[in-house]
């Protein structure tokens, strides 16, 4: 009776654990969600001409993109963080330290990477419709990358193993250059991030201001603390792939936006002609979706759908489809004496 009694509790402590686990999750998406929702129902923000130089997206727009983006990135480098610190446990547990000192020095990196963009930006022309659409452009390649499905499946699996690799090798090494190789892993995980981070955000800085773009950073680097915390000091195990999916639909959205910026700021600066479809959108689908009612535009907006969704179908082919049909035709080939 004892035992079955004492297997009953193990079961009731499990039981609870994993509804803490499930509460903490819950807690963390609550508090994303809210945040990026009233930022975006809060917004002040009237009806103008999308047509007119200087129109641009709205402040809480910009704000969500900028913390979903943030939040996205900073995501993938906390999973590639726990990936190869997992095996630091009990003994090994001080082996974090340097990774940990590597990803905050990465931190002070990319606020560095952000001012040093700012200097550049301003010595090319500042604010101007050229160089606006040109960080758009770049903005646009930065998330093409970010929400390749392809790249993620199949290269960014690469870069994980790579880091394990080099995890495991250094440990064989052992001394202070296996102390300084954890802290570059920790900075590189970090500081790849951190750099698109800064890359993509110029454009929106250019638009909107730094005082709105480092609101969107706040919420966003908040909410990737709290997954940090839930993560490496409570070992909590949290849904990491359906959190990268579930932001890299909301990604693909944010994608459709800047590319629809950006054609804007490519037709201002006379970069690209301006032909119309001949009717007109609602005022707030050109302030949140950066939909205009022009050719150019919505077929810059599909094209860049095509790619993602292209690219997803792309990488499940290669890494799921593909192997099936070599292994099914490896089985039904007759066997050679």
């Amino acid at each position: 009776m004892r035992l079955f009694r004492h297997c009953d509790t193990v079961e009731e402590l499990l039981e609870r654990r994993r509804l803490r686990r499930r509460a903490a999750w819950t807690v963390v998406a609550a508090l994303a969600i809210g945040a990026l929702g009233w930022k975006a129902i809060t917004s002040p923000d009237g009806v103008v001409d999308p047509t007119a130089p200087g129109a641009h997206l709205a402040h809480g727009a910009v704000v969500t993109n900028t913390a979903l983006l943030v939040f996205r990135e900073g995501l993938e480098a906390v999973l590639v963080l726990a990936a190869f610190t997992a095996s630091f446990v009990g003994a090994n547990r001080r082996l974090r330290r340097p990774v940990a000192a590597g990803a905050a020095i990465a931190l002070l990196a990319s606020v560095a990477t952000w001012f040093i963009a700012i200097e550049v930006i301003g010595a090319l022309g500042g604010g101007g419709l050229d160089v606006q659409a040109a960080t758009g452009l770049l903005a646009v390649a930065v998330l093409l990358v970010v929400m390749n499905w392809f790249f993620h499946k199949v290269y960014w699996t690469g870069w994980i193993a790579a880091h394990n690799r080099r995890r495991r090798a250094l440990l064989g090494t052992g001394g202070l250059s296996a102390l300084t190789g954890l802290a570059i892993l920790g900075f590189t995980s970090v500081y790849r991030e951190g750099f698109e981070v800064v890359l993509f955000l110029q454009n929106l800085r250019l638009q909107a201001g730094s005082g709105t773009v480092l609101e969107g950073v706040s919420i966003g680097f908040g909410l990737t603390m709290l997954v940090g915390i839930a993560t490496f000091a409570f070992q909590h195990r949290l849904p990491y792939r359906r959190m990268l999916v579930a932001t890299g639909v909301l990604l693909g959205f944010v994608l459709l936006v800047m590319v629809g910026e950006t054609i804007q700021e490519l037709q201002l600066a006379g970069w690209l002609p301006t032909t119309s479809i001949g009717m007109s959108f609602p005022g707030f689908v050109n302030l949140w979706f950066a939909t205009f009612p022009t050719v150019e535009g919505l077929v810059a907006q599909v094209i860049a759908a095509a790619l993602v969704i292209g690219s997803y179908f792309l990488a499940e082919h290669v890494r799921v489809r593909a192997p099936r049909a070599r292994a099914a035709q490896a089985a039904a080939a007759p066997e050679t004496l």
